[in-house]
């Protein structure tokens, strides 16, 4: 299967080693910034092989390699709908890095096209391949938690000025979003896979606290509540000095609970059931190492979507899940700017829209429509 990568930024090694891992064949990377490409190349020893071509237009690439049959987009996530947009309508299977997009629109767009051209989308939410967490997936699926009655994400990580200054796009509300849509996202992607009903309303706040360089928020928490009766909270920093400190999950039942962490939801800390299972000795001792936070799963991500494309099936983390992903994080920002819960299906909100939120002299207050007074 011929592959190739958009977008050689902060994230680019850990496809190109996922790719490699699974026996693709890297056939071109772009990045716009002349010279991206080859850097990362090095970094894996590539650097010489001809048969790996450079690109700063991603169209050109299509144009000139038609045989591309998979393609990572990991560039700014500002451009990430443009760009899968047209990687669908060359034909080509994707991976697309979190965020799916910045709005409700870009991604159910996605979803439509991908659907209408009979193209395969992922979206990279890796840490669903964490071993930890498909125990707890196994144990949800098998009815083990009893009746659930709510679950808990806190992502607490720390992000300096030197992380925001690597690139312009970062932090910002167009191209960004702030600690839930870039940190947090994964682990509120966890958090409703887990509970496993569908999230109908969001109370949210986020404040800009220690970063006033980025326009975007670096706090934000938020209570949702589920179709079934459950709720649950979430708590996403990037304030937690001096370095990032845990990602935990909680999931409690009246006959189960279990409680992951470590640096990326990784360690099993708690994993207790009514009905006990041989297993259940080794499955509470899970603690994966990993090289950093972005955890191990990319490898594993990779080889279920060249699976489900061979078997023409849907991947574990299909373009719909980005969806739901994304719209936890749009209706938080959106109950911030209105002062109020919000309802779901969110209605098409885009990131953009909160510009200018922490600006002085900003009401938080409802959103009046054109026309409404």
């Amino acid at each position: 299967m011929k592959y190739a990568l958009i977008g050689c930024g902060r994230i680019a090694g850990n496809h190109i080693q996922a790719a490699l891992d699974n026996g693709l064949e890297l056939t071109a990377v772009c990045d716009a910034i002349p010279g991206c490409a080859e850097s990362l190349l090095r970094k894996f020893g590539l650097e010489r092989d001809r048969n790996i071509h450079r690109y700063i237009d991603y169209k050109q690439m299509f144009r000139e390699h038609p045989e591309i049959d998979l393609c990572a987009v990991a560039s700014d996530s500002g451009s990430h709908a443009r760009i899968a947009l047209d990687c669908i309508q060359a034909g080509v299977h994707l991976i697309i890095e979190k965020p799916i997009a910045m709005s409700i629109k870009d991604a159910e767009e996605i979803i439509m096209q991908s659907r209408k051209k009979g193209i395969t989308v992922a979206v990279c939410h890796q840490n669903r391949f964490n071993s930890a967490i498909q125990a707890v997936r196994r144990a949800r699926d098998e009815g083990r938690f009893g009746t659930l009655s709510h679950g808990a994400v806190h992502v607490r990580w720390y992000r300096d000025a030197s992380y925001y200054r690597q690139a312009q796009w970062r932090g910002k509300w167009s191209s960004d979003g702030g600690c839930l849509m870039n940190q947090c996202i994964h682990g509120i992607d966890l958090l409703i896979w887990l509970m496993g009903s569908r999230v109908t309303k969001v109370y949210g706040a986020i404040r800009r606290r220690q970063h006033p360089y980025i326009e975007a928020e670096d706090i934000g928490m938020a209570v949702l509540e589920f179709a079934d009766g459950t709720v649950a909270e979430i708590e996403g920093s990037t304030n937690v000095y001096p370095g990032d400190l845990e990602e935990t999950l909680l999931v409690c039942g009246d006959k189960g609970t279990v409680k992951i962490g470590g640096p990326s939801a990784t360690r099993i800390e708690c994993w207790k059931f009514a009905d006990r299972k041989t297993e259940d000795e080794t499955v509470s001792k899970l603690d994966e190492q990993t090289e950093n936070i972005y955890g191990n799963g990319h490898s594993r991500l990779y080889r279920d979507v060249i699976t489900a494309v061979r078997e023409g099936r849907r991947p574990c983390a299909d373009a719909e899940a980005g969806r739901n992903a994304l719209e936890i994080v749009l209706a938080i920002y959106e109950s911030q700017r209105t002062g109020m819960p919000v309802s779901l299906p969110l209605s098409d909100f885009s990131s953009a829209e909160m510009e200018g939120i922490f600006d002085s002299g900003h009401q938080v207050g409802r959103r009046i429509k054109p026309g409404q007074d």
